[in-house]
């Protein structure tokens, strides 16, 4: 396969990635929310104020959307970026969000604590090139139509130029069926860590498609052994101005959540939220 900086050959235990004082990667379980987009301050401040109240403490957001139609909303762009950042900061959160191109990497990094490579950019050495200079964390997609062995290369070109603080993301491949917007490929979570020592994150958002069927693919997703769960929340998603078909609205993530504590109580792994471990009890007592 060529690898050599991700491969477990070079390093047998697991890798862990800190963005700030928090983990992703080893016996952590660690969970990424928020908006496909941001949309608004009030938006965004919302959706901040919910998730940290339940001790989610990295927040996901768009703010310069690829859309396979140039008609649909592209994002805030910078501004999308100066609010994210901001509603992350009052409330005690890491901001993770998504770089296009080489253009954007300076940019980005101002704002962002983990710069996300989208699935249409995995294929973009250029910019992994680029990101392997940066000195943060890269959360990288999968690309919709790319092997493993494609996906573990791109990591390695990021990690050969100087950073290994990679987050490998399995977002869902693209194959002929159609009720889902794309298929999960929950095998590769156990492969990809047999094979390599970087933590591996799964966007049940973007690999379903479908917030109804979000909640039993999360225990899914904890029993392969993956190290996150990324999906989508919005306080209303009928009213989104993207994806909002897959976005959980507030009560749905509380029960995601609370399954999520349940499972990670029975097998003893330790959930990373507001810094420390939430019994089951604790968040039944919060969605009273």
């Amino acid at each position: 396969m060529g690898l050599k900086l991700v491969s477990r050959d070079r390093q047998r235990e697991d890798s862990v990635v800190w963005v700030g004082d928090l983990p992703i990667g080893g016996s952590y379980f660690n969970i990424i929310a928020g908006p496909c987009s941001v949309e608004s301050a009030e938006q965004i401040d919302e959706i901040a104020s919910f998730l940290s109240s339940l001790g989610v403490r990295l927040l996901r957001g768009g703010a310069f959307k690829p859309r396979t139609s140039p008609y649909s909303f592209q994002g805030l762009e910078e501004r999308g970026l100066k609010l994210l950042r901001e509603a992350a900061d009052r409330y005690g959160m890491k901001v993770v969000t998504e770089v296009m191109d080489t253009t954007m990497v300076d940019l980005i990094y101002e704002y962002a604590d983990v710069l996300q490579v989208g699935t249409r950019n995995m294929y973009n050495y250029t910019l992994l090139k680029a990101l392997g200079k940066v000195d943060k964390p890269v959360l990288l997609k999968r690309g919709f139509m790319a092997t493993i062995e494609e996906w573990l290369l791109a990591a390695e070109y990021i990690a050969c130029h100087g950073n290994e603080r990679i987050i490998l993301c399995e977002r869902g491949i693209r194959t002929f069926e159609r009720y889902t917007r794309n298929t999960l490929d929950i095998s590769a979570v156990p492969i990809v860590r047999s094979i390599s020592h970087l933590p591996i994150c799964v966007d049940l958002s973007h690999a379903t498609g479908r917030r109804d069927i979000i909640a039993p693919l999360s225990k899914a997703v904890l029993a392969a052994g993956a190290h996150a769960l990324m999906v989508e929340v919005h306080p209303r998603p009928e009213d989104a101005l993207s994806d909002g078909y897959q976005s959980l609205n507030f009560e749905e993530f509380k029960e995601v959540l609370s399954s999520i504590v349940r499972l990670c109580e029975m097998e003893g792994i330790n959930l990373v939220l507001g810094g420390r471990r939430w019994s089951f009890e604790e968040l039944k007592e919060l969605r009273a």
